[in-house]
């Protein structure tokens, strides 16, 4: 087991923390006037994408120190742990397997005895049948209508992966199928979409592993009543399905254990759209783009294998951003994807990144001595630039951004999409030249007012720039590539976990609060005695019971 201490001891750590005074020193106009090749030498394709990392303040020195940290640090034999079915999740002794849910059929691997992959595609087989007769209308709800609307309650991985993939691929979506998300415990949500559906041509999916999840099976119960104001018991398995295993949990609600379809434990939940918790997208796109999307993560999963460290794409991301997380003070990285179907995209790296890294323990228990995962945020452009890019052009924090754009756009309104890619490409230009005084002051018109006036306006004008990004470019926004998008970004977060000792695969932080609602549920339901709080949650508590 490598403790977290091992990495500051690294050679590699220790020359790079001698490395970083000189590159602090550094603008990156000068790095590009200095290298006419920067832009070839620091950019790189796999699985239908394109990474562009020129405008980030590296310079060769840096990257061979980066890589030269990753093998120090056996990424490539983690890698190779975590792909062969290795229990590398150790705090709860499983292995990590989301990369065999999008492994072709003709694939074996082997878990405690069983080859996963053909249950896998057992299971994919069973979406495969289900999603075909909800998209011909075969099909049909308790009076014999096809299905129009499709309800996924979740939480978290069950919800965030789906929403964002089937917004992001909606223009492949089927024409009679509108999906709809629900999430929140809070009744606004569920209650604001059941007054707009219609009981008889909707189908709800409840994605839940042990069908007790407190949220989902909250909206469950609220969604099941709802259909019963208008529907018998017995049409129950028309209208609702389970992703689970609790078969017993589902024939008490009132699905038909023939419509419940597992996954496994060695599937976290941020990493689960490629399992049954994806069912939604299928249903939405089809299931043979969704064989297409699988494909996609698959193609960036053997490179991510295969490629050497110089060249893996995922490897990269995952060292440029622990070089700004840990050496040059960055604590936030923002996603700015221009593509309005993308728009969920930060959200889902937000629980993939931030659930999986933001540790304060390393593997072995001992405490971290370095910053682990940034701060994940961000919107889709053109939007953020007339919202939060006045902070990342001009404010005291430096932070870095992933840019990420297709060539290709999914609509056909002429003159459009050359717009967005203008101010794409043209934003991370600026973040990295920046403007000088002088270049202001030429900028400036004739003056019409005192000299003295217009001067004093250069500093508020003035950008020190300097201010790096990635840009990942796609064809088009397809399934395959939408796939190798989020597999890429898995891989990332693979791979820092490894560099800061941390295990990626659990998220025991979300589990305190868990417990402590539920004591105090039970308190405000009157069920409970009051528990021994201390006196703001107890306040808390008595002005919500007073108003109840």
């Amino acid at each position: 087991m490598i403790s977290h201490a091992d990495l500051t001891a690294q050679a590699s750590f220790q020359a790079l923390q001698a490395h970083v005074i000189d590159a602090r020193a550094w603008h990156l106009r000068d790095l590009f006037s200095q290298d006419s090749n920067r832009f070839s030498k620091f950019s790189t394709e796999a699985a239908g994408l394109f990474l562009d990392y020129s405008k980030n303040r590296v310079s060769d020195t840096t990257m061979q120190l980066l890589f030269s940290l990753a093998r120090e640090r056996a990424i490539e034999a983690r890698r190779d742990a975590m792909f062969s079915g290795e229990k590398i999740n150790l705090t709860e002794q499983r292995a990590v397997l989301h990369t065999a849910l999008r492994a072709p059929r003709t694939t074996t691997l082997m878990l405690d005895g069983q080859n996963v992959i053909a249950d896998i595609h057992a299971v994919l087989d069973q979406m495969k049948t289900f999603t075909e007769r909800v998209r011909s209308g075969q099909w049909a709800g308790r009076t014999g209508e096809a299905i129009t609307d499709i309800v996924n309650i979740g939480i978290g991985g069950s919800d965030l992966g789906p929403k964002m993939a089937c917004q992001a691929l909606r223009s492949f979506a089927h024409p009679r199928l509108t999906m709809h998300f629900v999430s929140n415990v809070d009744g606004h949500d569920l209650d604001a979409l059941l007054q707009n559906i219609n009981p008889d041509t909707t189908l709800v999916i409840i994605a839940s592993k042990t069908f007790t999840t407190l949220e989902t099976m909250m909206n469950a119960q609220s969604a099941r009543a709802w259909f019963l104001r208008n529907g018998n018991e017995s049409d129950l398995p028309k209208h609702f399905v389970a992703v689970s295993t609790n078969t017993e949990a589902i024939k008490k609600f009132g699905i038909d254990p023939e419509n419940m379809f597992p996954f496994w434990d060695w599937v976290g939940g941020r990493y689960s759209i490629w399992s049954a918790i994806g069912l939604s997208l299928a249903l939405s796109i089809g299931f043979e783009n969704f064989n297409r999307f699988l494909a996609g993560a698959h193609a960036m999963d053997r490179h991510f294998q295969s490629a050497r460290l110089e060249q893996n794409m995922p490897v990269i991301l995952a060292l440029i951003g622990l070089w700004y997380r840990n050496f040059l003070d960055s604590s936030s990285i923002s996603i700015a994807p221009y593509h309005q179907d993308l728009r969920y995209f930060p959200s889902y790296l937000q629980q993939l990144e931030m659930e999986s890294n933001g540790k304060r323990v390393a593997s072995d228990g001992t405490p971290l001595s370095v910053a682990s995962c940034p701060v994940i945020w961000g919107d889709v452009g053109t939007n953020g630039q007339h919202a939060y890019f006045q902070l990342l052009h001009q404010g005291t924090d430096v932070i870095p951004v992933d840019f990420i754009a297709t060539l290709k756009p999914n609509h056909a309104l002429p003159g459009h999409h050359a717009a967005l890619l203008a101010n794409c490409f043209a934003q991370s230009e600026a973040f990295m030249r920046g403007k000088t005084a002088d270049e202001v002051r030429a900028d400036m018109p004739a003056k019409t007012a005192a000299e003295s006036d217009a001067e004093s306006l250069v500093p508020h004008k003035t950008f020190p720039g300097n201010r790096p990004s990635n840009t990942i470019l796609m064809d088009a926004l397809t399934p395959a590539t939408l796939g190798a998008l989020i597999a890429l970004y898995e891989h990332k977060t693979f791979v820092q976990g490894v560099l800061w000792g941390v295990n990626s695969f659990d998220q025991w932080g979300v589990e305190l609060g868990k417990i402590l609602a539920k004591n105090i549920q039970s308190e405000l339901s009157g069920t409970a005695y009051p528990d021994l709080h201390d006196s703001s949650t107890n306040g808390l508590i008595a002005r919500a019971k007073a108003a109840l």
